[in-house]
């Protein structure tokens, strides 16, 4: 059987707090989840999802460097 860790669980290995979590998940960004209820699981080796916002950021920066 395979384990889960809770949102809970995630937000403490990952640094962010556990409605950042449950906001991830509800947004499918974190690969392998499944809801239980009013529970989200997660397995436990999934890695915390990128930042979508370093990425944009990064993207601008890219773009600004060529011209």
């Amino acid at each position: 059987m395979i384990d889960f860790i809770t949102t809970k669980q995630a937000a403490e290995l990952w640094g962010i707090s556990q409605r950042r979590v449950s906001i991830l998940c509800e947004q499918g960004r974190i690969d392998g989840v499944k809801k239980a209820g009013i529970m989200w699981l997660i397995p436990p080796d999934t890695k915390k999802p990128e930042d979508a916002r370093t990425k944009d950021i990064r993207q601008q920066k890219l773009v600004r460097d060529k011209m």
